[in-house]
Protein backbone atom coordinates (compact mmCIF):
# COMPACT_ATOMS: atom_id res chain seq x y z
CA UNK A 1 0.00 0.00 0.00
CA UNK A 2 0.96 3.66 -0.16
CA UNK A 3 3.55 2.79 -2.84
CA UNK A 4 1.61 4.94 -5.80
CA UNK A 5 -1.08 7.66 -6.29
CA UNK A 6 -3.53 4.54 -7.45
CA UNK A 7 -2.62 2.64 -4.61
CA UNK A 8 -3.56 5.70 -1.86
CA UNK A 9 -6.85 5.87 -3.84
CA UNK A 10 -7.70 2.33 -3.61
CA UNK A 11 -6.74 2.25 0.28
CA UNK A 12 -8.83 5.69 0.89
CA UNK A 13 -11.96 4.21 -0.64
CA UNK A 14 -11.83 0.79 0.94
CA UNK A 15 -11.14 2.76 4.46
CA UNK A 16 -13.91 5.16 3.51
CA UNK A 17 -16.13 2.14 3.38
CA UNK A 18 -14.95 1.04 7.05
CA UNK A 19 -15.53 3.99 8.47
CA UNK A 20 -19.63 4.27 7.44
CA UNK A 21 -19.80 0.97 8.22
CA UNK A 22 -18.00 1.79 12.55
CA UNK A 23 -20.43 4.92 12.06
CA UNK A 24 -23.45 2.82 12.04
CA UNK A 25 -22.28 0.98 15.20
CA UNK A 26 -22.17 4.03 17.18
CA UNK A 27 -24.43 3.23 20.30
CA UNK A 28 -23.08 6.11 22.81
CA UNK A 29 -22.02 10.03 21.78
CA UNK A 30 -18.66 8.91 23.96
CA UNK A 31 -18.12 6.33 20.69
CA UNK A 32 -17.65 9.00 17.92
CA UNK A 33 -14.76 10.39 17.96
CA UNK A 34 -13.03 6.76 17.64
CA UNK A 35 -15.81 5.37 15.10
CA UNK A 36 -14.92 8.91 13.02
CA UNK A 37 -10.80 7.73 12.81
CA UNK A 38 -11.93 5.30 9.69
CA UNK A 39 -12.96 8.24 7.50
CA UNK A 40 -10.66 10.92 8.68
CA UNK A 41 -7.42 7.95 7.66
CA UNK A 42 -9.63 7.44 4.56
CA UNK A 43 -9.46 11.04 3.86
CA UNK A 44 -6.13 11.27 4.74
CA UNK A 45 -4.98 8.74 1.93
CA UNK A 46 -6.97 10.47 -0.52
CA UNK A 47 -4.92 13.70 0.28
CA UNK A 48 -1.76 11.75 -0.13
CA UNK A 49 -2.89 10.88 -3.96
CA UNK A 50 -2.85 14.78 -4.66
CA UNK A 51 0.70 14.67 -2.64
CA UNK A 52 1.98 12.13 -5.07
CA UNK A 53 0.46 14.22 -8.01
CA UNK A 54 2.54 17.28 -7.38
CA UNK A 55 5.93 15.21 -7.44
CA UNK A 56 4.98 12.85 -10.02
CA UNK A 57 6.98 14.84 -12.71
CA UNK A 58 9.40 15.65 -10.52
CA UNK A 59 12.83 13.45 -10.06
CA UNK A 60 12.46 11.32 -6.67
CA UNK A 61 15.55 13.74 -5.12
CA UNK A 62 13.62 16.67 -5.63
CA UNK A 63 11.53 18.25 -2.44
CA UNK A 64 8.05 20.46 -3.14
CA UNK A 65 6.12 21.80 -0.55
CA UNK A 66 2.58 22.40 -1.30
CA UNK A 67 -1.03 22.78 0.22
CA UNK A 68 -2.11 19.20 -0.37
CA UNK A 69 1.60 18.11 1.38
CA UNK A 70 0.83 20.42 4.47
CA UNK A 71 -2.87 19.07 5.06
CA UNK A 72 -1.09 15.96 4.83
CA UNK A 73 1.37 16.63 7.48
CA UNK A 74 -1.16 18.11 9.41
CA UNK A 75 -3.45 15.28 10.00
CA UNK A 76 -0.79 12.95 10.48
CA UNK A 77 1.28 14.86 13.48
CA UNK A 78 -1.45 17.23 14.65
CA UNK A 79 -5.00 15.56 14.51
CA UNK A 80 -3.63 12.18 14.77
CA UNK A 81 -1.63 13.00 17.79
CA UNK A 82 -4.53 14.89 20.17
CA UNK A 83 -7.92 12.66 18.58
CA UNK A 84 -6.34 9.21 18.91
CA UNK A 85 -5.44 9.22 22.73
CA UNK A 86 -8.37 11.36 23.61
CA UNK A 87 -10.72 8.98 21.24
CA UNK A 88 -9.58 6.06 23.79
CA UNK A 89 -9.87 8.01 26.80
CA UNK A 90 -13.56 9.33 25.72
CA UNK A 91 -14.43 5.11 25.48
CA UNK A 92 -13.05 4.21 28.42
CA UNK A 93 -15.43 3.78 31.27
CA UNK A 94 -13.30 2.67 34.44
CA UNK A 95 -12.59 5.84 36.44
CA UNK A 96 -9.14 4.57 37.66
CA UNK A 97 -8.03 3.74 33.73
CA UNK A 98 -9.51 7.03 32.74
CA UNK A 99 -6.65 8.74 35.00
CA UNK A 100 -4.09 6.66 33.60
CA UNK A 101 -4.50 7.89 30.72
CA UNK A 102 -5.08 11.66 30.94
CA UNK A 103 -1.42 12.69 31.14
CA UNK A 104 -1.27 10.50 27.45
CA UNK A 105 -4.14 12.30 26.39
CA UNK A 106 -2.40 15.76 27.30
CA UNK A 107 1.32 14.75 25.96
CA UNK A 108 -1.05 14.26 22.51
CA UNK A 109 -2.12 17.84 22.51
CA UNK A 110 0.77 19.35 23.78
CA UNK A 111 2.84 17.38 20.75
CA UNK A 112 0.25 18.63 18.61
CA UNK A 113 1.04 21.94 19.44
CA UNK A 114 4.52 22.02 18.86
CA UNK A 115 3.78 20.08 15.04
CA UNK A 116 1.22 22.59 14.53
CA UNK A 117 3.71 25.39 15.38
CA UNK A 118 6.35 23.77 12.99
CA UNK A 119 3.65 23.75 10.14
CA UNK A 120 2.39 26.98 9.96
CA UNK A 121 5.98 28.45 9.94
CA UNK A 122 6.68 27.26 6.52
CA UNK A 123 5.24 24.56 3.70
CA UNK A 124 5.63 21.16 4.34
CA UNK A 125 8.33 19.72 2.44
CA UNK A 126 7.54 16.50 0.69
CA UNK A 127 9.84 14.10 -1.85
CA UNK A 128 10.12 10.76 -3.14
CA UNK A 129 12.35 8.41 -1.46
CA UNK A 130 11.99 4.90 -2.96
CA UNK A 131 8.16 4.13 -3.22
CA UNK A 132 7.41 6.17 -0.60
CA UNK A 133 6.83 9.81 0.34
CA UNK A 134 8.82 11.58 2.92
CA UNK A 135 7.74 14.37 4.73
CA UNK A 136 9.92 17.24 6.44
CA UNK A 137 7.99 19.46 9.07
CA UNK A 138 11.22 21.27 9.35
CA UNK A 139 10.49 20.53 13.16
CA UNK A 140 13.64 21.18 15.44
CA UNK A 141 14.25 17.77 17.82
CA UNK A 142 12.06 16.01 15.56
CA UNK A 143 13.44 12.78 16.95
CA UNK A 144 12.51 13.66 20.06
CA UNK A 145 8.78 14.82 19.33
CA UNK A 146 8.80 11.50 17.50
CA UNK A 147 8.85 9.68 20.29
CA UNK A 148 6.47 11.72 22.21
CA UNK A 149 3.92 11.13 19.17
CA UNK A 150 4.28 7.36 19.81
CA UNK A 151 4.41 7.55 23.37
CA UNK A 152 1.04 9.47 23.35
CA UNK A 153 -0.80 7.68 20.44
CA UNK A 154 0.40 4.37 21.91
CA UNK A 155 0.69 3.67 25.44
CA UNK A 156 -3.08 4.87 26.55
CA UNK A 157 -3.97 1.62 24.48
CA UNK A 158 -2.36 -0.42 27.11
CA UNK A 159 -4.35 1.40 30.11
CA UNK A 160 -7.48 -0.09 28.46
CA UNK A 161 -9.70 -2.24 30.60
CA UNK A 162 -11.06 -3.85 26.76
CA UNK A 163 -8.64 -6.68 26.08
CA UNK A 164 -9.40 -6.20 22.69
CA UNK A 165 -7.79 -2.70 22.98
CA UNK A 166 -5.05 -3.66 24.84
CA UNK A 167 -3.74 -6.32 21.85
CA UNK A 168 -4.29 -4.00 19.57
CA UNK A 169 -1.86 -2.00 21.03
CA UNK A 170 0.98 -4.62 21.76
CA UNK A 171 0.38 -4.87 17.55
CA UNK A 172 0.37 -1.15 17.11
CA UNK A 173 3.73 -0.98 19.03
CA UNK A 174 5.28 -3.71 17.18
CA UNK A 175 4.28 -2.15 13.90
CA UNK A 176 5.44 1.50 14.79
CA UNK A 177 9.01 -1.06 15.64
CA UNK A 178 9.09 -2.64 11.94
CA UNK A 179 8.18 0.48 10.20
CA UNK A 180 11.16 1.76 11.78
CA UNK A 181 13.20 -0.64 11.33
CA UNK A 182 12.24 -0.38 7.52
CA UNK A 183 12.67 3.08 6.84
CA UNK A 184 12.42 5.87 9.49
CA UNK A 185 12.18 8.56 6.99
CA UNK A 186 9.48 7.10 5.37
CA UNK A 187 7.56 6.18 8.38
CA UNK A 188 4.59 8.97 7.89
CA UNK A 189 3.73 7.54 4.34
CA UNK A 190 3.89 3.81 5.64
CA UNK A 191 1.85 4.49 8.52
CA UNK A 192 -1.22 3.97 5.62
CA UNK A 193 -0.70 0.92 5.74
CA UNK A 194 -1.49 0.19 9.01
CA UNK A 195 -4.25 2.53 8.84
CA UNK A 196 -6.57 0.20 7.10
CA UNK A 197 -5.80 -2.43 9.89
CA UNK A 198 -6.46 0.05 12.40
CA UNK A 199 -9.89 0.87 10.50
CA UNK A 200 -10.84 -2.75 10.61
CA UNK A 201 -10.12 -2.60 14.22
CA UNK A 202 -11.96 0.18 15.29
CA UNK A 203 -15.01 -1.23 13.13
CA UNK A 204 -15.14 -4.63 14.65
CA UNK A 205 -14.30 -3.25 18.08
CA UNK A 206 -17.75 -1.35 17.92
CA UNK A 207 -18.98 -4.06 16.38
CA UNK A 208 -18.32 -6.23 19.63
CA UNK A 209 -19.01 -3.64 22.69
CA UNK A 210 -21.73 -4.67 24.88
CA UNK A 211 -23.75 -1.91 25.56
CA UNK A 212 -24.85 -2.53 28.69
CA UNK A 213 -21.05 -2.88 30.11
CA UNK A 214 -19.43 -0.25 27.88
CA UNK A 215 -21.36 2.91 29.15
CA UNK A 216 -20.20 5.31 31.64
CA UNK A 217 -22.79 5.96 34.47
CA UNK A 218 -25.54 8.58 33.58
CA UNK A 219 -24.75 8.17 30.06
CA UNK A 220 -28.03 7.79 27.96
CA UNK A 221 -27.62 5.79 24.25
CA UNK A 222 -27.94 7.33 21.53
CA UNK A 223 -31.15 5.59 20.30
CA UNK A 224 -32.94 5.80 24.02
CA UNK A 225 -36.12 7.26 24.44
CA UNK A 226 -36.78 10.31 26.56
CA UNK A 227 -37.70 9.52 29.95
CA UNK A 228 -35.60 6.34 30.17
CA UNK A 229 -33.30 5.67 33.12
CA UNK A 230 -30.29 5.42 31.46
CA UNK A 231 -28.06 1.73 31.71
CA UNK A 232 -25.29 1.68 34.43
CA UNK A 233 -21.96 0.14 33.93
CA UNK A 234 -21.99 -2.97 36.35
CA UNK A 235 -18.96 -4.62 35.68
CA UNK A 236 -15.41 -4.25 34.13
CA UNK A 237 -15.08 -4.62 30.35
CA UNK A 238 -14.27 -7.78 28.80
Amino acid sequence: MCFSAEADLVTGVAVAAIGIDALRHVRHPRELAIAGLPLLLAAHQLTEVFVWSDLHHRAPSVEAGGDAASLYALVAFVVLAALVPLAVLAVEPADDRRRLMAPFAMLGCLVAVAYAGAIAQRPVMASIAGRHISYDTGLKSGGTMAVLYVVAVCVPLFASSYPRIVAFGACNAAAVAVLIFMSQEELTSLWCAWAAVSSTFIDVHLRMIDPTRSKIPGERHLGARAGRSPTIERGACT
